[in-house]
C-alpha cells in the first residue's frame, strides 16, 4: 500500500506529533502556535487531514501516530520509486549516479549494506 504524501504544513505538524506523542490536542495547539505561529483552527484543520489519511489518530483528545516517522519515510520512498522508476531500486540508483559521484566511504557503506542483505536472504 502506497502512503499518502503530506504537504509541507502537514509534515511540520507531523514532526511535532512524532516528537511529543502521545500529546493532548490542546497541548498540540499550543506547541503549533509556539513553533509554527499557527492559530487553533489551522492546527485542527491540518490535524484532521493527516488523521483522515490514516497517518495519525486523535482519540479522546490524545493525538498519536499510526505510523512511525521511519515507516512513513520508507513508504514515501517506495511510492517515489514506484511512481518514477517502476519500483526499480537499481533504476533509481543508476539515475542518481549519473549526476553524483559517490565517495569511497559511501561506496563501502553501500557494499556492506548489500552484503548484509545477501546474508539475511541466504
Amino acid at each position: 500500500m502506497l502512503v499518502y504524501v503530506m504537504t509541507e504544513a502537514e509534515n511540520q505538524l507531523a514532526q511535532i506529533i512524532w516528537e511529543k506523542e502521545p500529546i493532548g490536542s490542546g497541548a498540540l495547539v499550543k506547541e503549533a502556535a509556539k513553533r509554527l505561529n499557527w492559530k487553533k483552527s489551522t492546527t485542527y484543520t491540518v490535524l484532521r487531514k493527516i488523521c483522515e489519511n490514516d497517518l495519525f489518530q486523535n482519540e479522546q483528545a490524545i493525538v498519536t501516530a499510526k505510523m512511525s516517522k521511519e515507516e512513513y519515510a520508507r513508504r514515501k520512498g517506495e511510492r517515489y520509486l514506484e511512481e518514477n522508476f517502476n519500483g526499480s531500486l537499481p533504476g533509481f540508483v543508476a539515475a542518481f549516479l549519473k549526476k553524483k559521484k559517490l565517495s569511497r566511504k559511501e561506496i563501502e557503506e553501500l557494499s556492506l549494506m548489500i552484503e548484509e542483505y545477501k546474508e539475511d536472504e541466504g
